[in-house]
Order: C-alpha cells, then sequence, then structure tokens
C-alpha cells in the first residue's frame, strides 16, 4: 500500500491529537486556546518532520513543540486568576463530582506553568518519569522534585485560599 503524505499526516493526527489537546488545555486552561495551540503545534511539526530522528519519541517531540506554542500564546496574556470575590461563588451549590474537576482545574491554573506541565503529564497523560524528562528536555531527577514541589503548590492552591493572594502560586515557600 502506498502512503501519501495527506494520509500519514492524518495518522499522525490520529494518533497524537487528544493527547496534545489534553495537555494544551490543561496548560492554557482554555479548550479554545489549547486548540489554536494544537493546530500551531501540528503545522510546525509537520513542516520540520525530517528533524524527528525517532519515530518512537514522536509523542514527547510532539508535546516540546505544542509546549512552545501554548507559553507564546500565553505570554501576552495575563495568568489565570480566580477570586473569591467572583460572583460565580455567591451562590453555594450541592458539590458534585463534576464540580471536583472543575476545582482540579482552577487550582492547576493558579500554580505556576513549571509544576502545572508535570502533573499534567503524569496524572492526565500518565507518562513515566523518563518519558517526560524526555518531553520536557531536562533529567530525571528533576522531573522527580517538580513533581514534589507541584503537589505541594496544587494542595496549597486546593485549599482555602489566603485572602491577600488570589494569583498564581509561588515556585518556592517565602522565606521568613
Amino acid at each position: 500500500m502506498i502512503s501519501t503524505a495527506e494520509s500519514r499526516y492524518n495518522q499522525w493526527v490520529r494518533d497524537h491529537y487528544r493527547f496534545l489537546l489534553r495537555s494544551a488545555w490543561a496548560l492554557t486552561g482554555s479548550r479554545a486556546l489549547a486548540e489554536d495551540v494544537v493546530q500551531d503545534c501540528f503545522t510546525s511539526a509537520w513542516r520540520h518532520r525530517d528533524q524527528l530522528r525517532d519515530a518512537s519519541l514522536a509523542r514527547a517531540w510532539l508535546f516540546q513543540i505544542m509546549r512552545r506554542h501554548a507559553l507564546r500564546h500565553l505570554l501576552p496574556q495575563q495568568p489565570l486568576q480566580y477570586s473569591a470575590d467572583d460572583p460565580a461563588h455567591d451562590v453555594p451549590a450541592p458539590p458534585s463530582p463534576i464540580d471536583d474537576r472543575l476545582d482540579v482545574v482552577k487550582a492547576l491554573a493558579r500554580i505556576a506553568p513549571i509544576h502545572r506541565e508535570v502533573l499534567v503529564l503524569y496524572y492526565f497523560d500518565d507518562m513515566s518519569t523518563a518519558q517526560m524528562a524526555e518531553a520536557l528536555d531536562i533529567a530525571p531527577g528533576t522531573v522527580l522534585s517538580r513533581l514534589a514541589r507541584a503537589r505541594d503548590a496544587l494542595k496549597a492552591a486546593l485549599g482555602p485560599a489566603p485572602a491577600a493572594s488570589a494569583g498564581v502560586i509561588p515556585l518556592r515557600k517565602a522565606s521568613r
């Protein structure tokens, strides 16, 4: 069977689209922005597909490209912030599993992107630390330390929000 460039591209999109969309959505906090990021990722990746030396590393390679595009889309904008003064918080509603998931998404949006991406890759995309190290171009030990810090930041973001700070959770705890 002869494979055309279009059919190879379509197969590539089928194989990796959901993974990239989930990751981009978690990194950006917006489905619409995530879709734009993934489209940009595939466009760039296909244009430079000759740079992919090992097809088994396509997922990690695509994630690196998607991550760069996500950061480019986020740079001109302010980080997502959620405030207790938001009118949506005025009316208490009974908790539901969907509310719990939305709380996690909101908390992810409040932590630093460097922490958000390791949590997304590990918990949402089931990547091993070795695969994450390859995708992020860092050492496996760095992945583990980022995961530990990211879990702490997420735990703080899920807890009651301090009145003084409704913004992004800092990378490190402030020294006293």
